[in-house]
This record gives C-alpha cells, sequence and structure tokens, in this order.
C-alpha cells in the first residue's frame, strides 16, 4: 500500500503566525482575552460572534486577529485540505432529562501525544514520520479543538505548552493551568521541548476562577512521577461552583496496584482541597463541600482495573460519562486508544471523564470513529494527530 505524504498548506502556516502575532502583541496592551460563544450541542452550529474591535484596533499596524473561532477552524480546514478527511463524529443524547434549563457546559479529555514521545519511544511502526512532524499534528490538534470548542478543555502529555497552546487558547479567551511531570521521559529525548504534564484549560466568559492547585500524585505514601491539575471555578450563567481534575496515571501492564494507589490520593486530595476552600468573593453564594465534581484522565487502566472500581464505588458519587454511549448504560467503549507498536496491537480503554451523577446530567457525548474511519495502520495517522481520541461530553447542572 502506498504511503500518501500530505505536505501542509502556507495558510495554516499564516494562521499559526497571525495568533502567535496577537498574543504578543498583547503582552505590550492593557487588552483583555476574546470571548469564546457559548457552544451548541452541534459542533458544526456554532453563533454569529464578532472580535472586540478594541482588541485589533489597539495593535500596531494591520489587524491580525481572525474573525472568530469558526473562521480559524475554516482556515485550518482549508489548510488541511489535502490530507485524509477528518473523522466523522456525532453527539448521542442521552436524554436523562434532569439536568437545569441552561446552556450546557461542554467539556473535553484528551491525550494530544507527547511530541518528543511521538517522535521518539513510542514507536508506532505503521504511522510514517511525516505524520508525526509537528508541523503536522500541531494543527490537526488545534482543529480538533476548535470544531468541539469546550468551556473545559483537559490534556495530557502536552510537551508544547508555553509556546504553542497557551498563548493560542489565550487569544481564544482560554485561561488555563499547567502541572508538569518533574522526571518527564521527553527530556530523555534529543530535541525535546521540555517536560509533558497535564493541562486545565477553561472558558473565561463561561467560567469565573477561584483556585487551582497543581498535584504531584503519591503511590503507597512515596511521591511518583504522575501529576494532576484540579481548578475550582464558578460557572457565570448560573452562579454553580464546579471542581475540575486533569490527570494521567502510570502507564503499562505490571503497574496496577500503582495506579490504584495513585488514583486514591488523587480521590482524597480532591476531597481535601474542596474542604479548605474559602467562601469566595464578598456577596458570592458559599462554596458547597458537597459540589459537583468532574476528573477527565488518561487512566492508563482498563474498565476492570482497580482503579476504576474506586473511582466507580467512590463515596463521591462519581460516574464513567462515556458508558452513556452503551445500550445498557453500564458498559464503556470498546477502546479509546488504538495503535500499533513494535510488540503489537493495543485496542483498548484507558480515558475516562468522571462526574458527580447526583449533581450533574449528561446531555450529550461525543461518539467514537469507526474502525473503518481509524484505518489499518490505527493512529496516530495523516488524519488523526494523536494515539488517544478525544473525549467531549457535554453536561448541565441538576436542580437543586
Amino acid at each position: 500500500m502506498e504511503t500518501m505524504v500530505c505536505p501542509m498548506g502556507g495558510g495554516v502556516t499564516r494562521l499559526y503566525n497571525a495568533l502567535t502575532q496577537t498574543l504578543s502583541s498583547s503582552s505590550s496592551s492593557s487588552s483583555r482575552p476574546l470571548p469564546l460563544p457559548t457552544s451548541h450541542l452541534d459542533p458544526h452550529q456554532h453563533p454569529d460572534t464578532d472580535l472586540d474591535p478594541a482588541f485589533c484596533q489597539e495593535r500596531q499596524g494591520p489587524p491580525v486577529c481572525p474573525p472568530d473561532p469558526l473562521e480559524l477552524l475554516r482556515q485550518c480546514e482549508e489548510a488541511l485540505r489535502d490530507r485524509p478527511p477528518r473523522f466523522h463524529r456525532s453527539f448521542i443524547h442521552p436524554s436523562d432529562g434532569d439536568g437545569a434549563p441552561s446552556s450546557p457546559i461542554r467539556v473535553m479529555q484528551w491525550n494530544i501525544l507527547a511530541q518528543a514521545l511521538g517522535e521518539g519511544v513510542d514507536s508506532f511502526v505503521q504511522c510514517p514520520l511525516e505524520a508525526l512532524s509537528w508541523s503536522q499534528r500541531k494543527y490537526l490538534i488545534l482543529e480538533e479543538i476548535l470544531t468541539y470548542r469546550p468551556h473545559i478543555l483537559c490534556l495530557q502529555e502536552v510537551d508544547h505548552y508555553y509556546d504553542t497552546f497557551q498563548p493560542i487558547l489565550a487569544g481564544l479567551g482560554y485561561s488555563s493551568n499547567f502541572c508538569p511531570k518533574p522526571w518527564s521521559p521527553c527530556l530523555d529525548v534529543e530535541g525535546n521541548n521540555g517536560p509533558d504534564g497535564c493541562a486545565l484549560f477553561f472558558d473565561q466568559s463561561r467560567f469565573e476562577f477561584l483556585d487551582s492547585v497543581g498535584i504531584r500524585l503519591s503511590a503507597m505514601l512515596i511521591p511518583t512521577n504522575q501529576v494532576a491539575v484540579v481548578t475550582m471555578l464558578r460557572c457565570r450563567l448560573t452562579g454553580r461552583c464546579v471542581c475540575v481534575a486533569v490527570t494521567h496515571l502510570k502507564a503499562r501492564s505490571g503497574w496496577e496496584r500503582f495506579r490504584s494507589s495513585q488514583g486514591s490520593d488523587l480521590l482524597r486530595q480532591l476531597q481535601n482541597f474542596i474542604q479548605k476552600l474559602p467562601g469566595g468573593p464578598p456577596g458570592a453564594p458559599a462554596i458547597d463541600s458537597d459540589m459537583p465534581l468532574l476528573i477527565c484522565g488518561d487512566f492508563n487502566a482498563i474498565p476492570t482495573e482497580d482503579v476504576y472500581r474506586r473511582f466507580a464505588l467512590s463515596p463521591l458519587g462519581l460516574d464513567s460519562a462515556y458508558k452513556k454511549l452503551s445500550r445498557d448504560g453500564v458498559t464503556e467503549p470498546e477502546y479509546t486508544t488504538w495503535k500499533i507498536r513494535p510488540t503489537g496491537e493495543c485496542c483498548s480503554t484507558l480515558d475516562y471523564i468522571w462526574y458527580s451523577q447526583n449533581k450533574l446530567s449528561v446531555e450529550a457525548v461525543l461518539d467514537m470513529p469507526t474502525e473503518e474511519q481509524i484505518g489499518p495502520n490505527r493512529l496516530p495517522s495523516y488524519n488523526y494527530p494523536s494515539d488517544h481520541l478525544s473525549l467531549v461530553c457535554d453536561f448541565s447542572f441538576k436542580e437543586e
């Protein structure tokens, strides 16, 4: 089978340069971040929106900022038009019917694949080297985010936080926190871009920031190389608070007890974080110690592992949102990652979005691409930049 090489178009390079120029200009001005419009359940039906005119006019020279996130997506798609078609994925609506009448909160969970690992030690033997290049992948990653435009974005294996994701997403109205691994394997790869870690982004037009902490997870009281970011937010539409965590647990078989201990440590630290929070600004509603939780991550654990059971049986009342895709409502997807390495093919479910089932309602879940869509060479590929698939869910607060 002949390998197809898909060169990047000049349009996406201009897009990237425009975004980074916009952000570098903003460091010397007092302009505010651009608000993201509220996402709809259908990611292809976006509301009309305009940039703040002052944001562009305060720049010296011609305006470099594009009209809106949807236009950015169109520019990405145009620049990537020579690659194979992107996966068509639809939202499934489980119709819980008990959410409060409000605009849903869209959450994306995604292990984006660290650039240093993808080109280095991960050894995706069926993926062409050109498809693993940063010049390919950064725009495919950006396209995926822009397609679904989450209000909360949880990423793992982020090793281009400071030079790519933080500045570009800040220009689109996201605030963020990043926690690198203390001994990131990326640092062992020649030409690396620094350590990888977990990053949590949120749309400032939808959420008010209350507090955040980076956590180094422990296993059996021993500090480990795995981390988490925990952030407390207040929804500007409802005034309700939500605690969001993103994590990435220890990989590989044989480490099941280790992962279970890391998961227990994360649950314990989440409880401590919530209990220690102050009441917020004067006049604001008090922070509820029984507030909703969203925990996103690559757990590196299949559903039969002990760490999965710890979360499912936690007194925090958690459930896994992606079970909503199954007919029985209790079965996880067949896969969230599908790759081929020298040791063989790996098709398994490792990624989850956990939520407080008594506080939040699942309004929509993005389905998984089919085996035919993914293709015989699996992931990553020219039309998908990571070996893990993104998980996207829409949530609403339940009536109190």
